[in-house]
């Protein structure tokens, strides 16, 4: 999540832009990919991608005294749906579920007892705070007696003066990244290269060799090392909370090339998180594929935001074509040792 200021309310619409659509290489909306009978006994599922009902959405509930809105929504009440989103967006990254979660001060500190790497322990901070130094040294002396980098993964509109204590603190950034959004929508699609059979679908919690072949393409595109048992735990606990893993399959091999997740929506606020291509098939629009086939889902689970933070301008350009628009950035920042 990051990199420059939010959109002004006039940008926000209640529709998100067409997108191209070619529908004889449209990518399948969660069917299952064309595959012999000897590839699909490589899962231990029935069938390579089982198509599971999607996950119901959460009832709305109050937030910070009023309910979560919509793109369209907000533009609609005369609310700066900018300002409305980057709240949203922020209570949803302090609910990510995790193994600790902690309260230090006005911070919410999450805490993956497994894995040390930095995108899974991190802490957000409240909306408008204000944190005082000592309350930073608390939420410092947290992540370090748990062996964890103090780190901080939030939209800085949300809370404006957090940067200037942390960078007194010693903090530095480590970048800051576009916070992409749109409306889910069954009507979007993100065709294939010429010559690439693709099929994107759902990965049950029961299929044990899939979710390894995605934990092994997801390491991989993101440069972690190779998967072990807790990445496969960490897969299984976004199906068990609700939300989806999904893959794309190269229809002749029957390999898995492409993943990637939807959290479970809080508020009716969902992240798309995880997106990756296995280097040998990058820059066939495999991404794009998996990225639409996750917002038709968001679409049937009723979830009314999507959000990314692509990591970098290439991979925008990607999650632009399947109709995701700038309205904000998100900062990540460390204190290394």
């Amino acid at each position: 999540m990051t990199r420059r200021s939010a959109a002004s309310p006039a940008r926000c619409r209640s529709r998100a832009p067409a997108v191209p659509r070619r529908s004889r290489t449209r990518s399948p909306t969660w069917s299952p990919p064309t595959t012999s009978p000897e590839r699909s006994s490589r899962s231990t599922a029935a069938a390579p991608f089982p198509d599971p009902p999607p996950p119901a959405p959460e009832r709305p509930r109050a937030s910070r005294g009023r309910p979560a809105k919509s793109l369209a929504a907000a533009a609609a009440s005369g609310v700066a749906c900018a300002v409305v989103l980057i709240n949203d967006v922020q209570a949803f990254l302090r609910t990510i579920p995790d193994d600790q979660r902690l309260r230090v001060g006005p911070f919410t500190a999450k805490i993956n007892a497994d894995d040390p790497d930095l995108p899974f322990n991190f802490a957000v901070p409240d909306d408008d705070a204000d944190p005082t130094a000592d309350e930073i040294d608390a939420l410092i002396r947290a992540f370090r007696d748990r062996s964890r980098v103090p780190r901080l993964e939030y939209v800085p509109r949300a809370a404006p003066r957090v940067e200037a204590a942390l960078l007194a603190a010693g903090f530095t950034p480590e970048g800051r990244f576009p916070l992409l959004v749109r409306p889910p929508s069954e009507d979007v699609d993100a065709p294939v290269g010429p010559g690439v059979g693709v099929g994107v679908g759902l990965v049950p919690a029961s299929a044990t060799d899939d979710l390894w072949a995605v934990a092994r393409v997801t390491n991989a595109a993101f440069g972690a090392p190779p998967p072990a048992e807790h990445d496969l735990t960490r897969l299984r606990r976004v199906l068990a909370g609700d939300g989806l893993v999904a893959a794309a399959r190269d229809t002749t091999s029957g390999e898995i090339i492409g993943a990637g997740m939807l959290l479970a929506p809080k508020s009716g606020v969902a992240e798309v998180a995880g997106i990756a291509t296995a280097p040998s098939h990058r820059r066939r629009g495999v991404g794009g594929a998996v990225t639409a086939a996750l917002t038709r889902a968001g679409a049937r689970a009723g979830i009314t935001t999507l959000f990314l933070t692509p990591a970098d301008d290439r991979a925008a350009s990607v999650y632009a074509r399947v109709g995701y628009q700038k309205q904000g950035e998100a900062l990540f920042i460390s204190l290394r040792p």
